[in-house]
């Protein structure tokens, strides 16, 4: 009898800590506590082991929208063995996602094994750079474009101090990018920071950050950002016309042919939200820039519809479609952001 009971018990303990072990799983969805690295080495061990590929999010959303969680899941399919950083600002250490609330968009990129969900700390991540002067002196409130220009300063310092390629969350990734140091050609002689990538420490990037205070003017549109890479460029290299898709090569980097980001030109944006005869292989390309802030009159993926972007969620961020493409109850898009200009 003695016995019959130990096993009964033991079997009760162990249903016990079965359903102990769902509680805790559950509950680790139900609450998402972003992880903290309260030190500049933190930061260091995680972006500086291996190459990271970098998305940012400079406005207070903190639920992706559909293109910008296909921008990140691309590149981690691509990259698998490199850490994708999404910094965010609405994020700090302490964020919580309630119960009873939907962040699919969040959840899904917070499934990723190589998808980091960071905190954007602008006053620390200026430190040590020229941006911090400007950054402290800077009222935001009169600032016209202050989420694109403060989105332009904050690309320049991450991959400054930790090296890495820095894209768009408009960006859909195809191929591996193989340069170490370069930018990218949106027309002849004219640089995009949409998609950029560099060692860490990198003099061309020292001397934007530089430039960008020297003549700053958030009134011009672009000023800090393509227009600012555009000037440092020339004056880095003496450009000319890019020869069939070859790339140019300048001192220690490269720029790219508009055709390894920008197959598509901007003037020509709708064309990825129409149906093709026959999808294009963009086999010249490494990624994809979908030119999103010009979507101004907010074309969405359509499930079912056979566009060329639909096609594109298909192949290259299948969570994405599958959770919030197919599994929506209406058709989506991306909500015009400066990570997506």
């Amino acid at each position: 009898m003695l016995k019959e009971l130990q096993l009964l018990l033991s079997a009760f303990l162990l249903l016990s800590c079965g359903f102990l072990y769902q509680l805790t799983l559950k509950s680790s969805c139900l609450f998402f506590r972003l992880p903290t690295y309260k030190s500049q080495k933190g930061l260091e061990a995680l972006l500086g082991h291996k190459r990271s590929i970098v998305f940012l999010e400079t406005s207070e959303r903190m639920e992706p929208p559909p293109l910008v969680a296909c921008a990140v899941e691309s590149a981690a399919r691509i990259y698998p063995e490199q850490p994708v950083a999404f910094f965010m600002k609405a994020l700090n250490s302490s964020t919580q996602l309630p119960p009873n609330t939907t962040h699919a968009a969040f959840s899904l990129l917070s499934a990723i094994d190589n998808v980091f969900l960071l905190s954007l700390d602008m006053k620390r991540l200026f430190e040590d750079t020229p941006l911090f002067s400007w950054y402290t002196q800077v009222n935001t409130s009169t600032e016209r474009n202050w989420l694109h220009v403060s989105s332009d300063a904050s690309r320049l310092a991450i991959i400054w101090k930790y090296g890495g390629i820095y894209m768009d969350t408009d960006v859909i990734s195809i191929r591996p990018i193989p340069e170490e140091n370069f930018l990218a050609a949106q027309a002849s002689k004219d640089s995009s920071n949409g998609v950029f990538g560099f060692l860490p420490h990198h003099p061309f990037l020292w001397a934007c950050m530089e430039n960008f205070v020297e003549h700053y003017n958030s009134d011009i549109w672009g000023n800090q950002g393509p227009i600012l890479m555009t000037r440092m460029l020339r004056v880095w290299c003496r450009l000319r016309d890019f020869q069939d898709v070859s790339d140019l090569r300048c001192l220690n980097l490269s720029f790219l042919h508009p055709q390894r980001f920008y197959p598509i030109s901007y003037p020509e944006w709708r064309r990825y939200y129409d149906v093709w005869d026959t999808d294009p292989s963009f086999k010249d390309s490494y990624a994809l820039h979908l030119w999103n802030y010009m979507n101004q009159e907010g074309r969405p993926v359509v499930k079912g519809s056979n566009t060329l972007v639909e096609n594109l969620f298909r192949k290259y961020c299948p969570r994405t479609y599958r959770d919030l493409i197919q599994g929506s109850e209406e058709s989506v898009t991306g909500d015009l952001g400066p990570g997506n200009k």
